[in-house]
Protein backbone atom coordinates (compact mmCIF):
# COMPACT_ATOMS: atom_id res chain seq x y z
CA UNK A 1 0.00 0.00 0.00
CA UNK A 2 3.02 2.08 0.74
CA UNK A 3 4.46 1.97 -2.71
CA UNK A 4 1.31 3.13 -4.09
CA UNK A 5 0.32 6.46 -1.91
CA UNK A 6 4.51 7.02 -2.92
CA UNK A 7 3.66 6.29 -6.76
CA UNK A 8 0.87 8.64 -6.48
CA UNK A 9 2.60 11.27 -4.71
CA UNK A 10 4.96 11.10 -7.44
CA UNK A 11 2.10 11.27 -10.09
CA UNK A 12 0.34 14.55 -8.24
CA UNK A 13 4.29 16.47 -7.88
CA UNK A 14 5.31 15.69 -11.38
CA UNK A 15 2.00 15.88 -13.07
CA UNK A 16 1.54 19.58 -11.68
CA UNK A 17 5.27 20.68 -12.35
CA UNK A 18 4.99 19.23 -15.87
CA UNK A 19 1.60 20.87 -16.86
CA UNK A 20 2.81 24.37 -16.14
CA UNK A 21 6.40 23.72 -18.45
CA UNK A 22 4.51 24.18 -21.79
CA UNK A 23 3.50 27.78 -20.35
CA UNK A 24 7.09 28.88 -19.02
CA UNK A 25 8.76 27.32 -22.43
CA UNK A 26 6.40 28.40 -25.16
CA UNK A 27 6.60 32.14 -23.51
CA UNK A 28 2.47 32.51 -22.70
CA UNK A 29 1.75 35.91 -22.03
CA UNK A 30 0.32 34.58 -18.23
CA UNK A 31 3.52 33.02 -17.41
CA UNK A 32 5.06 36.30 -18.46
CA UNK A 33 3.44 38.16 -16.85
CA UNK A 34 3.64 36.25 -13.33
CA UNK A 35 7.56 35.65 -13.74
CA UNK A 36 7.82 39.65 -14.77
CA UNK A 37 6.45 40.59 -11.16
CA UNK A 38 8.56 38.81 -9.52
CA UNK A 39 11.91 38.81 -11.52
CA UNK A 40 11.50 42.15 -13.42
CA UNK A 41 14.21 42.52 -16.24
CA UNK A 42 15.18 38.79 -15.69
CA UNK A 43 11.49 36.85 -16.10
CA UNK A 44 12.58 35.18 -19.35
CA UNK A 45 15.78 33.67 -17.15
CA UNK A 46 13.85 32.91 -14.15
CA UNK A 47 11.00 31.85 -16.35
CA UNK A 48 12.94 29.41 -17.91
CA UNK A 49 15.20 28.52 -15.49
CA UNK A 50 12.44 27.29 -13.21
CA UNK A 51 10.70 24.94 -15.99
CA UNK A 52 14.14 23.49 -16.57
CA UNK A 53 15.01 22.30 -12.85
CA UNK A 54 10.69 21.46 -12.67
CA UNK A 55 11.41 19.07 -15.59
CA UNK A 56 15.02 17.50 -13.60
CA UNK A 57 13.35 17.32 -10.62
CA UNK A 58 10.15 15.61 -11.95
CA UNK A 59 12.52 13.14 -13.89
CA UNK A 60 14.77 12.64 -10.69
CA UNK A 61 11.63 11.67 -8.93
CA UNK A 62 10.98 8.39 -11.05
CA UNK A 63 14.67 7.72 -10.91
CA UNK A 64 15.17 4.60 -8.30
CA UNK A 65 18.11 6.12 -5.39
CA UNK A 66 17.94 9.63 -6.80
CA UNK A 67 13.82 9.95 -5.48
CA UNK A 68 15.62 12.01 -2.54
CA UNK A 69 16.97 14.33 -4.83
CA UNK A 70 14.06 14.92 -6.80
CA UNK A 71 11.98 15.95 -3.80
CA UNK A 72 14.47 18.12 -2.54
CA UNK A 73 14.24 20.10 -5.64
CA UNK A 74 10.76 19.90 -5.57
CA UNK A 75 10.72 21.15 -2.26
CA UNK A 76 13.34 24.08 -3.03
CA UNK A 77 11.15 25.08 -6.05
CA UNK A 78 7.75 25.31 -4.09
CA UNK A 79 9.28 26.75 -1.59
CA UNK A 80 9.85 29.33 -3.45
CA UNK A 81 6.79 29.35 -5.62
CA UNK A 82 4.86 29.64 -2.15
CA UNK A 83 6.99 32.52 -1.23
CA UNK A 84 6.53 34.54 -4.22
CA UNK A 85 2.55 33.90 -3.74
CA UNK A 86 2.71 35.40 -0.20
CA UNK A 87 4.82 38.05 -1.13
CA UNK A 88 4.74 39.06 -4.32
CA UNK A 89 1.85 37.89 -6.30
CA UNK A 90 -0.77 36.96 -3.98
CA UNK A 91 -2.22 33.75 -2.97
CA UNK A 92 -5.00 34.25 -5.74
CA UNK A 93 -3.14 35.35 -9.05
CA UNK A 94 -4.86 36.34 -11.99
CA UNK A 95 -8.01 35.65 -10.87
CA UNK A 96 -7.16 32.29 -10.60
CA UNK A 97 -8.83 31.54 -7.23
CA UNK A 98 -5.70 30.80 -5.52
CA UNK A 99 -5.14 27.41 -8.37
CA UNK A 100 -1.77 28.61 -8.28
CA UNK A 101 -0.97 28.48 -4.87
CA UNK A 102 -2.97 25.40 -3.99
CA UNK A 103 -1.03 23.46 -6.42
CA UNK A 104 1.99 24.94 -4.92
CA UNK A 105 1.10 23.54 -1.48
CA UNK A 106 0.21 20.38 -2.81
CA UNK A 107 3.40 19.63 -4.34
CA UNK A 108 5.70 20.87 -1.49
CA UNK A 109 3.62 18.70 0.77
CA UNK A 110 4.31 16.07 -1.71
CA UNK A 111 8.04 16.58 -2.10
CA UNK A 112 8.28 16.65 1.83
CA UNK A 113 6.54 13.06 2.32
CA UNK A 114 8.55 11.27 -0.64
CA UNK A 115 11.86 13.37 1.20
CA UNK A 116 10.97 11.61 4.57
CA UNK A 117 10.15 8.18 2.44
CA UNK A 118 13.23 8.15 0.78
CA UNK A 119 15.70 9.85 3.23
CA UNK A 120 17.83 6.49 3.84
CA UNK A 121 19.18 7.22 0.11
CA UNK A 122 20.86 10.74 0.55
CA UNK A 123 24.17 10.05 0.47
CA UNK A 124 26.16 10.34 3.92
CA UNK A 125 23.33 11.38 5.97
CA UNK A 126 20.84 9.03 5.11
CA UNK A 127 21.82 6.32 7.49
CA UNK A 128 21.72 8.71 10.42
CA UNK A 129 17.88 10.00 9.45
Amino acid sequence: MKKYILLILKLIAAIIMLQTLFFKFTGAQESIDLFTKIAGNNEAYMRIGTGVFELIASILLFTPKKTWLGALLTIGLMSGAIMSHLTILGIEHNKDGGTLFISAIVTFTSGVILLIFNRQNIPVVGDKL
